[in-house]
């Protein structure tokens, strides 16, 4: 089977200082492509970097995830806009609001993530979005933007059953991670998965991040790497009523269209 992880933090320490292994590992499993997310303007120009080292494996965003919008300044749309010139950089983001910690505040939040969407309406790449906490501020802009958009996907989705139809209904993606796996948490997104129609879904592991609780023989440090997309994949499966095989077709499918690659 071949995979693409649409979600990986690999600028994060915990992966690039393992680089050559992680990839390697990830390819031997058929996780042969994968999506470099960037947070920040350092890491989405760290995240082109590697992508220039690694061609036709490795593809990225760009973009300022809400944690850090307190570093947004007046430079910051020109800086972004020329990032997303790079061939490599398939979606603006990680972009959104969360409100769960604010480690920024609200309001700079929400002003930073108005940017991203317009410079993504501009540039016409779809954005990768962020959202905990804050739906209804989140949707109410997304869906200002909407018809402006070439395409979006909502990154990570662990929300409810009336946020999944909302999205949907504006013509989202959806990413699913291993929160899926998880016997405590990841319940209503077990019962979900099914709803959300095969062009619509997109995996990804958010590694380092959201190490499935169910995985047999868990490292040891926690860490959790893209070879364990096809662990995610056959839980999605299940979920899904589906043959493994099938499901990861029409992923696959789904993911190449959306990123254009």
């Amino acid at each position: 089977m071949q995979l693409i992880d649409i979600g990986v933090n690999l600028t994060n320490k915990r992966l690039c200082s393992q680089l050559d292994k992680v990839l390697i590992q990830a390819s031997n499993v058929g996780v042969d492509r994968i999506i470099v997310t960037g947070t920040s303007l350092e890491s989405s120009q760290q995240a082109i970097n590697l992508c220039q080292d690694y061609p036709n494996q490795l593809y990225c965003t760009s973009g300022v995830h809400p944690h850090d919008a307190t570093a947004w300044d007046n430079d910051s749309t020109n800086t972004l806009e020329a990032l997303l010139k790079h061939d490599c950089v398939k979606a603006v983001g990680e972009t959104g609001l969360d409100f769960n910690r604010n480690f920024s505040p609200p309001e700079k939040q929400i002003e930073v993530f108005q940017h991203h969407l317009d410079i993504a309406s501009r540039s016409q790449k779809p954005v990768f979005l962020h959202q905990r906490d804050a739906f209804d501020t989140f949707y109410a802009l997304l869906k200002e933007f909407r018809p402006r958009l070439k395409n979006a996907v909502v990154h990570c989705f662990t929300d409810n059953k009336e946020a999944l139809y909302a999205f949907l209904d504006l013509d989202c993606h959806i990413g699913i991670t291993g929160w899926v796996c998880d016997e405590r948490r990841g319940l209503e997104l077990q019962s979900l998965v099914k709803d959300i129609p095969s062009n619509r879904l997109m995996l990804e592991t958010d590694s380092p991040y959201l190490l499935p609780r169910d995985l047999p023989n868990k490292p040891s440090d926690k860490t959790n790497l893209p070879q364990y997309l096809p662990h995610i994949l056959h839980t999605v499966a299940k979920h899904q009523g589906k043959a493994v095989e099938q499901l990861a077709q029409e992923v696959l499918i789904s993911t190449e269209r959306f990123f254009q690659i």
